[in-house]
């Protein structure tokens, strides 16, 4: 869904910015006169390399996919490179700060579950009863980014909290509800997360996905295989995993630095 709304956005733009020609001539544009609207873009340089290379994929997909010209291919503009940046990660005490910050029950178990099992937000709010599989210590994560469907670590200590949390809050299908019934919403679960965050007094600059991080980072410090953790996330390519070996500690501490021995 958050995919349908950006390119409904995008091609919005792209569309109004081309008003004056009427849909038949925007229909009918060639490659060129496609890649010319993008290139003012990347030249404005007012325009982050995302939003760009989102506003490229949206366009292409009403082109090919709606109108059927799949000979607009967009190769020939030059897509701004994304900045290198490494995720940012908690430590394992201001996680615990932030999780002991609230005392609702609910709050606390959805905040578990985006660390425990390493959980996007938009997979939390998805998640259904039938999804807890207790019996087997997994949670069941259907259509995931991507629409994959996978499994990942339910640990005794969440189950425990999610077991005292049915009996109080009494969910009927999604397993946490808004409160006055229906889907809890993403922007909710944002706040929660803020609040708690502020109430620890953790000064690191976090979101909810950086408690997805440090589930991944913190797997990696105790020595689990990356093959694992790639599986437990739900990617497909393990260059994207690979990504936490740069922010892990794991195994520094065994190195000497060179100025040690001068």
């Amino acid at each position: 869904m958050n995919t349908i709304r950006t390119y409904h956005s995008l091609l919005l733009r792209f569309l109004n910015s081309h008003k004056d020609r009427g849909m038949d001539d925007i229909n009918a544009f060639t490659e060129e006169n496609i890649n010319q609207y993008h290139r003012q873009m990347v030249q404005a340089g007012a325009y982050s390399c995302s939003f760009i290379n989102q506003s490229i994929n949206a366009v292409k997909f009403y082109y090919q996919r709606v109108l059927g010209r799949h000979e607009v291919q967009l190769n020939n503009v030059v897509r701004p490179e994304k900045a290198d940046r490494l995720p940012t990660v908690l430590s394992k005490e201001e996680v615990r700060k932030i999780l002991e910050a609230t005392y609702n029950l609910k709050h606390r178990c959805m905040l578990q579950l985006l660390y425990a099992g390493g959980l996007r937000i938009g997979e939390v709010i998805n998640l259904k009863l039938t999804d807890v599989k207790s019996d087997r210590n997994l949670l069941l994560i259907r259509g995931g980014k991507g629409k994959k469907d996978r499994t990942t670590l339910l640990s005794q200590k969440l189950l425990e909290n999610l077991r005292i949390y049915y009996k109080e809050y009494k969910p009927k299908e999604w397993l946490f509800e808004g409160q006055f019934g229906g889907q809890y919403t993403a922007d909710s679960l944002r706040n929660v997360f803020q609040a708690c965050r502020k109430k620890a007094g953790v000064k690191t600059n976090a979101t909810p996905h950086t408690l997805r991080h440090s589930f991944a980072t913190h797997l990696l410090e105790q020595g689990t295989d990356l093959r694992y953790i790639q599986t437990l996330l739900g990617h497909r390519n393990s260059k994207t995993t690979e990504v936490y070996t740069h922010v892990t500690s794991y195994a520094l501490d065994k190195i000497v630095s060179p100025l040690h021995n001068l």
